[in-house]
């Protein structure tokens, strides 16, 4: 399988991340973002979670942190809304992205799939579509009772290396989810082993993603 560079190791590049929950983004594309943070020297990350107060606000902070370090150019914004209402808050979420948008200009945005079956992140990848609309945006999946997985059509290879520290992180700052019965080290590594097997990463692991439209620029 061939792949698609979007950016090489001294090309300045800026990502914009979506997450409805403290820990959507990591569970999404962590290892993809622990590879960009290796591989490009100027990397620029706005990591954005909609809802994120109290306890989970302190965890999705510290996480952030840890999987992005010294590594890159950081901005963390996190908002209040209500969790699992997000559609009746849809105009207020747009207005929270409008203004971020305001301060940034990204290469990629990262969201939800629209075809998620969580409310929160289906509102959460609409919205991302309405309020940016000259960037690239993927859409990342996340694995949930709901059986809801699909058949992404773009992949990012991870190392072992990155494996293993993106589940370390999830677990070690994440305490708030670990009762929960999807929470472990099984189900993450295996939804990255079939992805790295679908595109036959060199490592074995992989994040799937799914791309709506782009435009080549040769």
């Amino acid at each position: 399988m061939k792949g698609l560079q979007f950016a090489g190791g001294n090309r300045p590049l800026s990502i914009l991340c979506f997450g409805a929950h403290s820990d959507d983004i990591e569970i999404g594309l962590g290892g993809t973002i622990l590879t960009l943070i290796e591989t490009n020297a100027d990397l620029e990350v706005y990591w954005c979670v909609c809802s994120a107060s109290g306890k989970r606000a302190d965890e999705a902070e510290a996480s952030a942190n840890a999987f992005i370090g010294n590594g890159a150019r950081q901005h963390l914004e996190f908002g209040n809304f209500e969790d699992s209402y997000f559609p009746s808050q849809s105009p207020q979420i747009k207005q929270w992205m409008v203004d971020i948008r305001a301060r940034t200009t990204p290469d990629v945005v990262f969201t939800h799939t629209r075809d998620d079956a969580h409310q929160d992140h289906r509102e959460v990848c609409e919205l991302t579509w309405n309020v940016f609309r000259d960037q690239l945006i993927l859409e990342y999946e996340i694995p949930k009772w709901d059986g809801d997985v699909g058949r992404p059509n773009m992949y990012s290879p991870i190392s072992r290396e990155h494996m293993d520290r993106k589940i370390d992180l999830l677990e070690t700052h994440f305490g708030s989810q670990r009762s929960k019965d999807w929470f472990d080290d099984e189900l993450f590594r295996g939804l990255a082993r079939i992805r790295g097997m679908e595109c036959r990463a060199p490592d074995r692991y992989a994040e799937g993603f799914y791309m709506r439209k782009g435009m080549l620029a040769f």
